[in-house]
C-alpha cells in the first residue's frame, strides 16, 4: 500500500474513461503447489488489441457503485453475467446472467475502495464497466476492470499517484492487474506479479475463440495437482521461461514461435472442458500455426502469420459455428480514453 496525500480538488473531473487491455499467456510454466496454498509461475504476458472500458462518475454518496454494460445491481447484491455471453454491433460484451458481480467482490470495485483509503480527495463513485474480454476466460478481464478502475478514480479524484505506486496498490487485488495497468509484453515470477517488461515491438496477430465453458482457476490449478500426483510427474519448484520464447517475440517470427507456446495448465482445463480439444483442432485444421489455452481457459488463441491470416482464420472458425476475434499485440496498458464526441 502506498501513503495518501494532499490534493488540489479543483483538479478533479466529474467523470473519467478508461481502457485496458486483456492478455493471454503465450507461455506458461506452474511450480508445486507451497505451503502458503500458491504456485509459484513463471509466465510471459502479451496484452492484446481487446479493451475492457470503465467509467467512473463521481456520486453525491460516499460509497463505490458498479453497472455491467448498463446492467445495475439495485440493492448492491446482485450478480451480471457468464462465461461468453453475445457481442452486440459495438463490440461490447453481453455476459449471460450469473457471473459478473455487481457487489463489493467485483474486483473494480475492490480496485476504488482500496484506492479511495489512500485518496484523501475521494468522493462516491459509479463505475460503469463496458465488457469486451470473456468472462472467466482466462485472458484477464476482471483484471483489467480493476486496473481501469484504479486509473480512473486517480484521475477522478486527483489522487496523483504514479503508475509505479497504482501498480503496487494493483498486487493487493491480484497478479495480473499490475500487467493490465502497463500492458505491452512481460515475463511474470512469484504468483505472476513480480514483472519483468521484455521488448516485443512486432505485432503478432492472433484468432481468439470463445467458449462457454467458463473455468475456475482454482479449479484448473487443482485439477493440475491432481493430474500430476496421477502421473507421478515432478513439479519444477523454480519454473523458468525459455529465452527462445521472448527472442522469436522480439523478432516477431510467429512460425518459429509457434513450436514454443506452452502452457502447464492446459491439459487440466482440457480435462474439465474436454470441447476444448474439438476446438483446438478446428483451428490447426484451418491453418492456424499453433493453438494455446490462455491462462486457466477456456478461451483459445491461435497464432497467425499476419493481419491478413488471422482476418481469414477467424472468417473460417465463425463457418465451424465458433466465435472467434482477430486481435494483435502487444497492446497498451491501462489508458486514459478521451470522451465520446457529442
Amino acid at each position: 500500500m502506498v501513503p495518501g496525500r494532499t490534493v488540489d480538488l479543483r483538479l478533479r473531473a466529474r467523470s473519467v474513461r478508461v481502457r485496458a487491455p486483456g492478455k493471454i499467456n503465450v507461455a506458461l510454466r506452474v511450480g508445486p503447489l507451497r505451503e502458503d496454498g500458491y504456485h509459484g509461475i513463471a509466465t510471459v504476458f502479451l496484452a492484446v488489441s481487446l479493451f475492457e472500458e470503465v467509467t467512473a462518475f463521481q456520486t453525491s454518496g460516499d460509497g463505490v457503485s458498479v453497472s455491467v454494460n448498463g446492467n445495475v445491481s439495485v440493492d448492491g447484491s446482485g450478480v451480471n453475467g457468464s462465461g461468453l455471453g453475445r457481442v452486440d454491433g459495438s463490440g461490447a460484451l453481453e455476459p449471460a446472467p450469473g457471473s459478473v458481480p455487481l457487489d463489493r467482490t467485483n474486483l473494480a470495485v475492490r480496485a476504488a475502495e482500496l484506492l479511495a483509503e489512500v485518496s484523501p480527495g475521494r468522493t462516491g463513485v459509479h463505475l460503469d464497466i463496458t465488457k469486451r474480454v470473456p468472462v472467466a476466460g482466462g485472458m484477464g478481464g476482471g483484471s483489467a476492470d480493476a486496473a481501469a478502475a484504479l486509473l480512473a478514480c486517480d484521475a477522478l479524484w486527483g489522487s496523483g499517484f504514479s503508475r509505479d505506486e497504482l501498480a503496487r496498490i494493483a498486487v493487493d487485488l491480484g497478479a495480473d492487474v499490475p500487467f493490465a495497468l502497463v500492458g505491452g509484453t512481460a515475463v511474470g515470477l512469484g504468483v505472476g506479479d513480480r514483472l519483468t517488461p521484455a521488448i516485443s515491438k512486432t505485432p503478432l496477430h492472433w484468432v481468439l475463440v470463445s467458449s462457454d465453458d467458463g473455468l475456475s482457476t482454482p479449479e484448473v490449478y487443482r485439477t493440475l495437482d491432481a493430474i500430476r500426483l496421477r502421473d507421478g510427474i515432478e513439479a519444477d519448484p523454480r519454473p523458468a521461461i525459455d529465452p527462445a520464447v521472448l527472442g522469436m517475440m522480439r523478432a516477431g517470427d510467429a512460425p518459429g514461435l509457434a513450436p514454443l507456446l506452452h502452457n502447464d495448465l492446459q491439459e487440466a482445463a482440457l480435462e474439465l472442458a474436454p470441447r476444448l480439444r474439438d476446438i483446438l483442432e478446428t483451428g490447426q485444421d484451418a491453418g492456424a500455426l499453433a493453438g494455446i489455452v490462455s491462462g486457466s481457459g477456456p478461451t483459445i488463441a491461435f497464432l497467425t502469420h499476419s493481419s491478413g491470416h488471422a482476418a481469414e482464420l477467424q472468417s473460417l472458425l465463425e463457418a465451424e459455428g465458433l466465435r472467434a476475434r482477430a486481435v494483435h499485440g502487444p497492446a497498451h496498458g491501462a489508458r486514459l480514453a478521451p470522451e465520446p464526441a457529442g
